[in-house]
């Protein structure tokens, strides 16, 4: 079992220990989808939806929730992100939902970024429920990260 990073000798998840790696310069980008009605989608669109601003709201809680991706993932390191963002495209039934995380540290920010994309698509689904509780989420994934050990990755269908 001591080839599994996140399992001790005695099989008990454990939390990596990063203190001897150099920091480095570090990005993930991630992206996720949610299905909705054309009424969702145009009353999103026109900022018409009964809670408000959807998309904004989205953005702030996707950014609020990178900064806690530690307290939230039990194994995550909690880390001193030095940026995240989120941007929104209209799709055909659907918004799409794209994060990016950067630091400079000692572990990746993969995680980060995806629990930005989920936060934010659940919070779509929050401030829109009232028009269309049938949304679906999915295709929550990482799609590239750069930096640390592994280097550059990129979803190989992008």
């Amino acid at each position: 079992m001591s080839d599994l990073t996140h399992l001790g000798e005695d099989g008990a998840a454990r939390m990596v220990d990063v203190g001897g790696k150099p920091p480095s310069a570090r990005v993930a980008m991630a992206s996720g989808r949610i299905a909705m009605s054309a009424q969702a989608l145009d009353a999103i669109r026109a900022g018409d939806a009964p809670k408000g601003d959807v998309l904004g709201t989205a953005r702030i809680a996707g950014i609020m929730a990178a900064k806690r991706t530690g307290e939230l993932i039990p194994l995550c390191h909690p880390l001193a992100l030095d940026a995240v963002t989120l941007d929104f495209a209209f799709e055909a039934g659907a918004i799409r939902a794209t994060a990016t995380a950067s630091l400079t540290g000692k572990t990746g920010v993969e995680m980060e970024a995806m629990v930005a994309v989920s936060t934010a698509l659940l919070t779509i689904y929050d401030m829109a429920k009232a028009i269309d509780k049938g949304m679906v989420i999915g295709e929550v994934r990482l799609i590239e990260k750069r930096g640390g050990k592994s280097g550059h990755w990129k979803a190989a269908d992008l």
